[in-house]
């Protein structure tokens, strides 16, 4: 059994719990919660596991393997470091971290310590999210030429203490979904280098930098390849598209639900592939983040037997930059080169 320490016990925290508790070769082993009311929580709905309000106290517990950080996105470094040098193997909520820095500490504090760290980019293993890799791998879309991705949603949730909407502990909330859209983005077109530039534009309601409501990037690669992230988090329900077009194919697929976090979606897939005049609608299985932190949960347990990260710190880093390039772009009025 992998023996999971869980830090973090707020609304997905509670999720992860049962993740990991649901995914075999797993056992929670403990869990350190941030305040009184989360603490409260787990203890009723987890009584036979130990339980901390302090982090340090869950680390030092000698039989614990692995641990699960789901924190707020700016305690990331400092607990993420802190369990690698206490030799924990850790599996990272998204974002890595809120700075280039800060992801280079966590990269160093997991070579030092030859523990593996892996980063929560849970859409690679989703159903659908996923299958749109497999599909281009396959050469059935031709080059890939271009990308639409779209989120029309409902404003973020506060989180304990309203910390994302607090710009010194979100980060900005480029880092809290799109960050999603450019790690899946960047994963399927691997094979054709990575991003060069970006340009962002965007609105708020009078809210600090770093808080759009209305989010657009135009993020170009090698070549004549290019993407287009935008999102609003002024919408109503969950609301999420993507369309791919490559030289000989395309593709579009939607997911829709009333919350995020629905286990009664709606969603579609269809491919039209090289040579045919017509599309296809393929039958994945069901989709949507309860799903995918499932799989991850399960993943999660063989990446550590085998020492080998799901989504590695050196990968993740580079999803930061385009975050914080994209934000920067927005700010500046201007397209950025991107640097890794």
């Amino acid at each position: 059994m992998v023996r999971f320490g869980l830090i973090g016990y707020g609304l997905w925290g509670r999720h992860h719990a049962a993740a990991i508790k649901g995914a075999p070769g797993a056992e929670l082993a403990a869990i350190a919660c941030g305040d009184g009311a989360s603490a409260a929580a787990a203890r009723e709905a987890h009584p036979d596991v130990p339980l901390y309000t302090d982090y340090r106290q869950l680390l030092a517990q000698s039989d614990i393997d692995a641990v699960d950080v789901v924190v707020p996105n700016h305690l990331h470094c400092e607990i993420g470091t802190a369990a690698l040098d206490a030799g924990k193997d850790v599996l990272l909520e998204k974002p890595m971290a809120l700075t280039v820095a800060e992801c280079d500490h966590l990269i160093a504090a997991a070579r030092r310590n030859g523990r593996v760290l892996t980063i929560g980019h849970e859409f690679r293993l989703s159903s659908q999210w996923g299958a749109l890799k497999t599909i281009i791998e396959a050469g059935d879309i031709g080059t890939p030429l271009y990308a639409n991705v779209s989120l029309f949603r409902f404003p973020y949730r506060p989180g304990s203490g309203s910390w994302r909407y607090e710009p010194g502990k979100v980060g900005s909330w480029t880092l809290e979904e799109p960050v999603h859209f450019f790690d899946s983005l960047m994963w399927y077109f691997e094979a054709w280098g990575d991003p060069v530039s970006v340009l962002s534009i965007g609105s708020s309601k009078s809210r600090d930098a770093g808080m759009s409501d209305n989010f657009t990037s135009i993020v170009r690669w090698p070549g004549a390849l290019y993407a287009v992230v935008t999102q609003t988090l002024a919408g109503f329900e969950h609301h999420h598209v993507m369309e791919i077009v490559g030289t000989e194919g395309s593709i579009r697929t939607w997911w829709s639900g009333t919350m995020d976090r629905t286990r009664e979606p709606a969603f579609e897939i269809k491919v039209q592939r090289r040579g045919r005049k017509a599309c296809e609608t393929l039958k994945v299985a069901p989709s949507g983040e309860l799903f995918e932190l499932e799989e991850e949960l399960r993943r999660a347990v063989t990446a550590f037997r085998e020492r080998k990260p799901i989504v590695p710190g050196e990968e993740a880093r580079k999803r930061i930059i385009v975050c914080l390039e994209a934000e920067r772009s927005l700010m500046e009025g201007t397209e950025l080169a991107l640097a890794y």
